[in-house]
This record gives structure tokens, sequence and C-alpha cells, in this order.
């Protein structure tokens, strides 16, 4: 294909990808590792992270539409959404390294300084991420390209969620040689530096070529009126809520299933290096839905997620490990082909505004994957730590039957009945007549 059809070269494609792999270094640590550390390290009650994760929740429901409505009033001579890498990367690891800070203060204050460190975190998360997916409709105006960049984006993305999952406890048992808030600390701290350097290195390489100034900045009240007669963008948004909600709840439950159930924290490394098989899922998009479409590839790997999913009550319910390490690999394939995809469909989306309802609002419409990761990640520490609690659940203790049975269910049933919303729900997702639309204007 001529390098005009195309647009960007290598190292803007790397470039691109490893954006999410530097936000993914501090957001895998939150959605994997953060209700452990606040209740088994920092001391919290798991009832109170609940509600902490319940007020964070709210205040992403403002949040992402906000930093979508910054982005696309922002008039900058580098774009609408790449100066964000700018401002914001250099506050973003430094709130998350806060995050991981634990005070010898009393609880009340304690409980506070998660507050605020936990919730502006939350913000400049947003402000770091959500420009990775508005940037990428204007980086070129080819579908295949997209489709790579998107898929480029992930694999970094989903490579460094492995890295975080296998390494983390390592590191922290590591750096901290028996204190784990100093381990904890000292990681978060490693990879906020890291991070830092990759953000800064999207916005050096990365351009945006394709715009329409004259659609660019719309009025409020039309961006909100097209997002309303945007079904497509409607539906993914749903599905993006409900995959982040069933990873939060997945994610979350994994340390304290084999800490809990198989007495062993250990095995939390050797489970989590099991989902470096959504690499496989991740790659496998490319050719998949160029034969038959994004809708029917996402399904596909709906389909995979649930079969791990069904695998994994087998080797729940018969305590085998190899079962429980073979499921999460079938379930990670899936997971990959999912995840995948949804910065790709969301770029067809708010093509779909700007060839169709005459609106350029990239940010608000990218603000769907950003909303829905963070309500996804918060109901899921929600449900996680309400149900928790409400079944008796004590730190660093050995568990009554209740909070085993608790723990079960958070880690197989409650996620395996999300995956079937998610199935029904992109049934909805008419990708036929949003490609026609597109194609026609």
């Amino acid at each position: 294909m001529h390098r005009s059809n195309w647009q960007t070269r290598w190292p803007e494609r790397i470039s691109y990808g490893l954006s999410d792999a530097a936000d993914n270094l501090v957001f895998q640590m939150m959605t994997m590792y953060l209700l452990f550390f606040y209740t088994d390290v920092y001391g919290l009650q798991a009832g109170d992270v609940a509600v902490l994760f319940i007020v964070a929740r709210i205040a992403d429901v403002v949040e992402s539409p906000l930093v979508g409505l910054m982005i696309d009033h922002t008039h900058s001579r580098f774009g609408k959404s790449r100066p964000f890498f700018l401002w914001y990367a250099v506050p973003y690891v430094v709130f998350a390294v806060l995050t991981f800070v634990t005070p010898p203060l009393h609880y009340g204050v304690k409980l506070a300084w998660a507050y605020v460190t936990y919730l502006g975190l939350g913000f400049l998360y947003t402000a770091v991420n959500l420009p990775i997916t508005s940037v990428l409709p204007t980086l070129s105006d080819n579908d295949r390209e997209l489709t790579l960049l998107g898929v480029i984006r992930q694999f970094f993305g989903s490579a460094v969620q492995i890295i975080v999952a296998v390494f983390t406890l390592p590191l922290v048992a590591a750096f901290g040689g028996g204190n784990e808030q100093k381990g904890f600390l000292l990681t978060i701290s490693m990879f906020a530096v890291i991070s830092l350097g990759l953000i800064l290195n999207t916005f050096l390489q990365i351009r945006e070529r394709h715009s329409q100034p004259e659609i660019a900045h719309q009025p409020w009240r039309k961006v909100v009126k097209a997002a309303g007669q945007n079904k497509p963008w409607l539906v993914l948004s749903g599905v993006i809520f409900l995959f982040w909600l069933v990873t939060a709840i997945k994610n979350q439950t994994t340390v304290y299933y084999f800490k809990y159930v198989f007495n062993n924290q250990n095995l939390v490394s050797y489970a989590n290096s099991f989902t470096f098989t959504s690499l496989i899922g991740v790659i496998l998009i490319m050719s998949l839905s160029a034969t038959h479409g994004n809708k029917h590839t996402m399904a596909t790997g709906m389909w995979v997620a649930l079969a791990g999913q069904i695998v994994l009550a087998i080797g729940v319910y018969t305590h085998t490990l190899p079962i429980i390490f073979a499921a999460t690999a079938i379930n990670g394939v899936g997971q990959g082909m999912v995840v995948g995809l949804v910065s790709i469909m969301i770029a067809d989306t708010i093509r779909y505004g700007m060839k169709v309802l005459g609106v350029q609002a990239e940010g608000i419409f990218s603000s769907a994957n950003d909303l829905g990761v963070n309500l996804g990640l918060g109901l899921g520490g929600l449900i996680t730590g309400g149900l928790f609690d409400l079944a008796g659940y004590i730190p660093n203790h050995a568990q009554n039957a209740g909070t085993i049975a608790m723990i079960n269910a958070n880690y197989v049933w409650i996620p395996l009945v999300v995956y079937l919303a998610m199935i029904v729900l992109l049934h909805f997702y008419d990708e036929k007549a949003l490609n026609a639309a597109i194609k026609s204007h």
C-alpha cells in the first residue's frame, strides 16, 4: 500500500502504542492490587474502601465527560488531544506515588489521605488516558491503519498488564524486604518514572493530521444531541463498562483467592503469568477483523472468555491448579480480542459522528472508554469490597466459610454472568449500518 494512504511511520506507531503501556503501569496496579493494598497493607476496613470506590465512581461520571469537553475545546498548535500528554504527565505520576504512601497517622486521617490521593489519581488518569483514544481517528484516515494502531496500542498495553500482574508482588517483596508498605511504594515509584518517560515520548512523536476545523469545536448541546443519535456509540459504551466491570472483579479477587483459599499468596504471580495469552488475542485481531469484521471478532473474544470462565469454575470447585491456570490462559485470549478492539471501534463511532452527524467530538465520544474503565473499576471494587465486608472478611486472618464462598463467587460466578450480559448487549451493535453510513458520506 502506498505510504500516503497509511500516513504514520513505525516510530510514531510504536510511540502511540507505548502511551497505553505507560498508563497501564499505574492503572494495573490500581486494578489488581489497590483494594488489597488498602485492606491488607494500609489498614483500611473493606467497607470504608467500598465507600471510597463509590465516591470515586460518582466523581468519574463528571470527570470523564469534563476531560472530553476540555479536549474538544482545546485550541493548541499541538492539536486537541496531543497536548494533554504534556500537560498532565507529571501530575499523574506524582499522584500515582502518593496513592501508595502510608503516612503513620490515625485512622481518620489515613482514610482522608486515601480519598485525596485516589480521587486525584482518578482524574489525572483520565486526563492522560482519554487522549490516547481521542487522538486515534486523527492520526490516519485509513481503516486498516487505524486497526493496526489500535492493535499496537493494545499489544503494548496488554504486555504491561502481564508484567504488572506477574512481577508486582515479587518486586514488592524484593524492594520491601518483608515491609510491604515500603515494597509497594518503591515498586510504584519505579513504574511512575518509566510511565513519565513513555507519556512524554508519545507527545513528542505523534501528530494529529485528520481534522475538520469547521466542525471540530461544537456547542455542548449539539454534541449531546449527536451522542444520543449515535446508537453504535451508546451500545459500545455499555459493552466497555461491562468489560471493565468483569475485569476489575476478577483481577481484584485473584490475590484474595490464592491467599485465603490456597493459603499461598505466591501463586498469584504464577496464575497471572498465564494472562500472557491476551497478546495472542490481540494479534489475532488484524486477520480476524479483516475477514469477519470488528463486531464478529469482538463477539468471538467474548465467547472464548466465557469458555475460559466455565473451565475456571471446574478448577475452582475441584481445587485443581492446572485447570485454573488453563482457564486463565483461555480467558486471556478472549480478553485480548475484546479489549484490543475497543479503541478501534470507538474510532469508528467518532468517524460516524463526523461524517453522518456533522460533529467532530472525539473528546466526548472517547470519554465513553475512560468512563467505562473508571465505572467498571470502581463498581468492581465496590462489589468485591462490599460483599467481602458483608461476609465478615478480616484482613490477614483465616476466613470463615461465608467469606470463602464470597471469594469464589467473585472469582467465578459474577464474572460469568457479566460475560453473558456483554454478549447480549453487543448483539445490538449494527456494524453493517455504521460502515454503510460512513462510506455513503
